[in-house]
């Protein structure tokens, strides 16, 4: 079997934060770490809450890293890309300077052209943050809805 569009040649460690340690599809955990930066607070010294935003972004390029899908060369190979279509975020407890995340993606629900990730930040055994993020495929020229190619629905299936 021929590697799916956007596969890498070779594994790469996560940027931004620790090393994965899970990953998965539908149903399985994704963990990735990231250290919370002056850059990332506000000026009460805590997290601004869309920076949450970014912090579950980096999280779901590295999920998707994880499975084999690199998103560059997925839009060169296939002309097609991810985008997001709608988020929802709740805040429940703020982060700090220094703090170490852990930014947990889930797979909730798996279509032809969409997927919903629930994503958590996580400090120690505190939730602070939780979202849902529904992501699509989407022609990179047009921008027009699409389905996702079989090979890449195939990495994102449960093993």
């Amino acid at each position: 079997m021929s590697a799916a569009p956007g596969r890498p040649k070779q594994a790469r460690a996560p940027l931004g934060g620790s090393e994965a340690r899970a990953a998965g599809s539908v149903g399985a955990a994704f963990l990735w770490t990231v250290r919370v930066y002056w850059e990332d607070t506000d000026a009460g010294g805590i997290v601004f809450y869309a920076n949450y935003l970014k912090f579950f972004e980096r999280a779901r390029t590295e999920w998707l890293r994880s499975l084999g899908v690199e998103q560059r060369a997925l839009r060169e190979e296939t002309g097609g890309m991810f985008v997001v279509s709608d988020t929802r975020t709740r805040h429940l407890q703020p982060a700090r300077l220094d703090d170490l995340l852990q930014i947990r993606t889930t797979v909730r629900e798996l279509g032809r052209a969409s997927l919903t990730l629930q994503q958590q930040a996580w400090l120690d055994d505190a939730l602070l943050c939780e979202g849902d993020i529904r992501i699509g495929w989407v022609d990179a020229a047009a921008l027009r809805p699409g389905r996702i190619p079989p090979e890449i629905l195939q990495a994102l299936q449960p093993a």
